[in-house]
């Protein structure tokens, strides 16, 4: 155990945290998968916490009140320390408060707490926002966990596939420049299927803004009958992202969002921004999001 990281394990899964962003750096069956991508060239991050805002700002400003802050792509959580409130057997939770340094780039009070608990099927992510100031609170909060693409060493990348609860037929949102496009795009779902390529990443994230489905399942098929899969099911999140660079990065994002990027043509107060919890003084916001996994 080291104030960097805790390891938290319960019958044949482990999981590892970092106190930096409070970010989950491993999810490991004792068979030896490791399901989350371990960080590299192609993108130097695990699973990062995206808060106070998913997605970009117009110009990276955040406007209150008559004044500016900078404000960058998916907030300052993921590069900030989280302290340790517990750090037991199979959970573990983690802490960020606002400071002198948050209230530089953000002028509220908040508490975001992260609750990691691990049992032998899988890993739940626990996260409360609470308003801890006088006036209400605007807010995003979202998951970034990258998994391994593909989960078998030397499987075709293409042999995957995401398979939804329910049928996805609405029209997803697209970026350009990091800001929501105008307009919308046919969903790239044949009913719950969504086959996986580098070539959906072309034009960055897949953004569903009107999902149906609370779960999704990634695994192999088109003739891979066995091997590792996962599911990933969520509880407060309204969006979801799935992304990864098309130029050969061997990760796939699945990322449960309440809130996104601002649209093109919004340059207005933060508080009016789309996609924006408000949590009112005293009041709290819980989301979570589980990922289970096996072999099969």
């Amino acid at each position: 155990m080291t104030d960097d990281k805790h390891t938290i394990r319960s019958g044949r899964l482990t999981a590892t945290i970092k106190a930096q962003g409070a970010e989950l750096c491993s999810l490991k069956h004792e068979a030896g998968i490791e399901f989350i991508w371990q960080a590299g060239p192609a993108w130097p991050r695990h699973a990062p916490l995206l808060f106070p805002i998913v997605g970009r700002l117009a110009n990276d400003e955040l406007s209150h009140r008559g004044k500016t802050y900078r404000m960058t792509q998916h907030g300052f959580a993921r590069d900030s320390r989280f302290a340790w409130a517990e750090r037991g057997e199979s959970r573990c939770t983690l802490v960020l408060g606002d400071s002198e340094a948050t209230r530089a780039l953000y002028p509220f009070a908040f508490r975001l707490t992260a609750t990691y608990t691990l049992d032998d099927a899988g890993l739940d992510l626990a996260l409360t926002i609470g308003n801890t100031g006088e006036e209400t609170l605007p807010a995003s909060l979202g998951g970034h966990p990258a998994f391994n693409w593909p989960l078998v060493p030397g499987l075709a990348k293409e042999s995957y596939a995401l398979t939804f609860a329910k049928e996805e037929s609405s029209p997803v949102r697209r970026l350009d420049g990091g800001l929501l496009r105008a307009a919308t795009e046919p969903p790239p779902v044949t009913g719950t299927a969504l086959p996986l390529s580098e070539s959906l990443f072309n034009d960055d994230a897949i953004i569903f803004d009107r999902i149906n489905s609370n779960s999704v399942r990634y695994a192999a098929g088109q003739g891979v009958t066995s091997g590792p899969w996962l599911k990933m099911s969520w509880q407060g999140f309204r969006e979801l992202g799935v992304w990864s660079k098309p130029s050969g990065a061997p990760f796939l994002c699945i990322e449960p969002w309440r809130g996104y990027a601002s649209p093109a043509h919004f340059n207005g107060e933060f508080s009016d921004k789309p996609g924006l919890m408000h949590i009112a003084p005293g009041a709290e916001q819980q989301l979570s999001f589980r990922i289970e996994v096996g072999s099969s």
